[in-house]
C-alpha cells in the first residue's frame, strides 16, 4: 500500500488513531486553538475527512488565560465497550482530561478531569478484565513545580470518577535520550507494546519501543531502537517522529505508523 505523504496536511500535529472495524479514526492537536482537536475518518489510510471536533463548546477546554501553545495537547483516541475516548491535556489550564462519545463525529463529553495523573500525552489502554490504564509523560505543566519531568508514567485510573486508583509508576523512560514522551501502548499476541517519542521536540526526535507481558511492564526495550528518526540525514530538523501512534489495518496486513513531520 502506498500512502501520498502528507497523509493530512496542514496544521494537524500528533497524530492519534484508532481502528473501529473497517473504519479508521484519527485526531490531533490544537493547543489554544478553537474549534478543538478534529476527528478525521478514513476507510482506506489515504483518503481523510474531518467529520468534527471533540471541542466544540464553551467550557470544554479553559483557554481564558492560555499562553500560545498551550491548550491541547497530543490527544490520544481510543475505542472500548461502545464508546470512543479521547485522553488530553489541557497544558496550563484543566490538566488531565478524558473526554467520551458514543459518535466519533459527535457530540463528545465536558470532558472528565483525571486527579492524581500529572503530565501530557495521556494514553488509554484496557487489560482484559477491563481494568484502564493511563499512561504519560511526565512533565508537569499545571502545578508550582512547572517544567518538572519524571520519564513515562503510568497509572490506573476510574474513568468514571476520575480518580487515581495508585501512585503514578515510572514504567519505562527510552533509551537515555532525554525528553521521553507521546507513550502509546498496544496489546498484540502475548505483548504489550509501549512506543514512545524520545530525543527532543525540536531537533533529534526519534521513535522507540520496548515489549512486556503486562500492561503495567516491565518492559524491554528494542535493540535495534530507534525505530523511526531524522537524526543524521540531510534534513534532521523535520523530526518526523514528534508523536507517533499505530495500528494493524487489517487482519493479515502490515502495521502502519503516524508521525508528524513538520517542515523546517
Amino acid at each position: 500500500m502506498n500512502f501520498p505523504n502528507p497523509l493530512i496536511p496542514g496544521f494537524n500535529p500528533d497524530p492519534s488513531v484508532v481502528k473501529v472495524g473497517e473504519d479508521y479514526y484519527l485526531a490531533t492537536s490544537t493547543f489554544e486553538y478553537l474549534p478543538g482537536i478534529p476527528v478525521y475518518h478514513s476507510t482506506d489510510l489515504v483518503n481523510w475527512d474531518r467529520i468534527g471536533h471533540v471541542v466544540d463548546r464553551e467550557g470544554q477546554l479553559d483557554s481564558r488565560d492560555v499562553p500560545t501553545l498551550g491548550g491541547a495537547w497530543a490527544p490520544t483516541i481510543r475505542f472500548h465497550d461502545g464508546l470512543f475516548y479521547v485522553a488530553v491535556t489541557d497544558a496550563m489550564a484543566r490538566g488531565t482530561l478524558v473526554f467520551t462519545a458514543e459518535d466519533p463525529a459527535g457530540p463528545w463529553s465536558d470532558g472528565l478531569a483525571i486527579e492524581g495523573a500529572i503530565g501530557i500525552d495521556q494514553d488509554l489502554a484496557w487489560d482484559e478484565d477491563g481494568t484502564a490504564y493511563m499512561t504519560y509523560s511526565g512533565l508537569d505543566t499545571v502545578t508550582g513545580n512547572i517544567g518538572e519531568h519524571g520519564g513515562i508514567l503510568q497509572v490506573r485510573v476510574d474513568l468514571e470518577t476520575g480518580k487515581a486508583l495508585e501512585v503514578p509508576r515510572s514504567v519505562w523512560s527510552g533509551t537515555g535520550l532525554m525528553f521521553p514522551e507521546a507513550p502509546h501502548l498496544y496489546r498484540h499476541g502475548d505483548y504489550w507494546y509501549l512506543m514512545i517519542a524520545e530525543g527532543g521536540t525540536e531537533r533529534g526526535h526519534s521513535v522507540s519501543i520496548a515489549r512486556g507481558t503486562s500492561p503495567a511492564g516491565p518492559f524491554e526495550g528494542n535493540p535495534a531502537n530507534p525505530i523511526l528518526s531524522a537524526r543524521s540525514t540531510e534534513r534532521p530538523s523535520r523530526t518526523p517522529a514528534t508523536a507517533t501512534s499505530c495500528r494493524r489495518p487489517t487482519a493479515a496486513g502490515p502495521w502502519c505508523s503516524w508521525a508528524c513531520g513538520p517542515r523546517a
